[in-house]
Parts: structure tokens; C-alpha cells; sequence
């Protein structure tokens, strides 16, 4: 038996993604696969369809566990209240709680300096992003506290190190920081954890990218000292398995970083 067998988790930006490899070559994914093998119910929200299909059927095949795809799109313009609302209710209907939430999906015009930003551009990257996680965690919070639960946001070395072209996207990051740290406040008195991962995940689009050109991959990609990048299930996923783990709610607030090695930043 896994460790959520029985538990349910969301998880924002889960849709399928793979590596020359066969592994998991998003986050997203890696993070669904990590909990798939460990018995948890999923449900994954995203944009397209049968990237979030693709996955439920490899999911269900591989693992035997229950997923539930939803399309959901939080944007500027959108009713993105009842976006959230409505995957928390249809998870809750489909499974009878929310233990984990993991905001992961994010948008943004990378390579983009701040003064050709457009006020679009921005707006990308606040609503998919910082309003995603605001409005999930909000809609999440009674079924959460219930449970005991945890949340799991994402934030960025771009905020951290002040990434060039990546002003809306470190801004976003940079909020989903100051978030979390407060729900990990407020929430604590009803038992729920609050982390954040700052991952530089080996991903599909970074596999694609270096492939179709070496010589702007060799150039514009930050590699980190030790030359490794975190996989996102055998690294990111299983972190995010255990810092939603019971024996591991001490560690709420603190950042896990991910750049070529496991840190923590109190």
C-alpha cells in the first residue's frame, strides 16, 4: 500500500508530457506520476485536453489509481472565482476530500525585458500564475483544513536571482512566495502544511529546445554547478510525496530548492 492510498490530490498543470526517455518531461506530470505510485487519487486541471486525457489514461494503466481531468484556465477576464470553486467541488464529488493541493501551472513571455513588458504580457503571467494559486487555495481551504492537508506552491529561481527577460514571471513567483508563507501562518492553527518548491526541472520543451538549438541552449540556459538538473518525478515529485507526508508538517514554511541539489531555506 502506498502512502495516499486513499487520499486525493490536485495538482494545477498536470496534462502529460514525456522525455526521449519515456519518463515524466514536465512537472506537472512528474509530480502526478510520483503520487500515482503511491496510491493517491489525482485530479489534474490544464488547458488542453488531451494532454490531461493522455495522461489519465497512462496513469490509470500503469499505476491503477483514479484520475480526474479537468480543464480549467485561470485568466485575466475570466469568472476565475468560480473556475476554482468548480474543480474543488467536482474533486470533492469525485473522490470526498482534498488532502493535497499542488499549484503548479504557470504561463508567462519569457526573454521579454521589462521595459518592452506589455501590460498582456504581465497579465499572463499574475493570473495563471499568483491569482491561479490564490484562487485554488482559497477554494481548497475548508476541504484542506478538514483533512489535515497540505499545500504545495511553486515559485522560481527568476525571482530569486533576478532572471533576466523574466520580469512577470519572477513577479508572480516572487507573490506566490509571499503567499504561501502566509497561509502557512494563518492556516497552521487548522493542522495544514504550506511549502514551497523552487524547482530547475529537465524538462520536454528544455529536451526540445536543446536538441533544435545547441548553440542558444549553450548560450541562454543556466546549468547548475553540479551539471545536474531535477527530474521531475524522481526529484520533484518525490518531494513533493514528502512534504506532504505526515511525519514531515514540521517543515511547513521553508522553500525547497532544486538546482543540482536538495536545500532548505528556512
Amino acid at each position: 500500500m502506498g502512502y495516499f492510498e486513499g487520499k486525493t490530490v490536485v495538482i494545477t498543470g498536470g496534462g502529460r508530457a514525456v522525455l526521449d526517455d519515456g519518463s515524466a518531461g514536465s512537472i506537472g506530470y512528474g509530480i502526478a506520476t510520483a503520487y500515482a505510485k503511491e496510491g493517491a487519487n489525482i485530479v489534474i486541471t490544464g488547458r488542453n485536453v488531451k494532454k490531461l486525457e493522455d495522461a489519465k489514461e497512462e496513469l490509470e494503466r500503469l499505476y491503477g489509481v483514479k484520475v480526474l481531468p479537468i480543464q480549467a484556465d485561470i485568466s485575466a477576464g475570466s469568472d476565475n472565482a468560480a473556475i476554482a470553486k468548480s474543480v474543488a467541488e467536482q474533486t470533492v464529488a469525485a473522490f470526498g476530500s482534498i488532502d493535497v493541493l499542488i499549484n503548479n501551472a504557470q504561463a508567462s513571455a519569457s526573454g521579454v525585458t521589462l521595459a518592452d513588458h506589455t501590460v498582456a504580457q504581465f497579465d499572463l503571467a499574475l493570473y495563471s500564475g499568483l491569482y491561479a494559486t490564490f484562487h485554488y487555495m482559497q477554494a481548497c481551504y475548508p476541504y484542506l483544513a478538514k483533512a489535515k492537508g497540505s499545500v504545495i506552491n511553486f515559485a522560481s529561481g527568476a525571482g530569486l536571482f533576478g532572471n533576466y527577460g523574466q520580469c512577470a514571471y519572477a513577479a508572480a513567483k516572487e507573490g506566490i512566495r509571499g503567499l504561501s508563507r502566509v497561509a502557512a501562518t494563518e492556516w497552521a492553527k487548522d493542522g495544514i502544511n504550506v511549502n514551497v518548491v523552487c524547482p530547475l526541472a529537465w524538462t520536454a520543451q528544455l529536451e526540445q529546445f536543446q536538441k533544435a538549438y545547441p548553440d542558444a541552449f549553450a548560450k541562454n540556459v543556466h546549468t547548475p554547478p553540479m551539471g545536474y538538473f531535477g527530474r521531475p518525478e524522481a526529484d520533484i515529485g518525490r518531494v513533493c510525496v514528502q512534504l506532504a507526508h505526515p511525519d514531515f508538517k514540521y517543515m511547513t514554511g521553508e522553500t525547497v530548492t532544486l538546482e543540482g541539489g536538495l536545500g532548505l531555506r528556512p
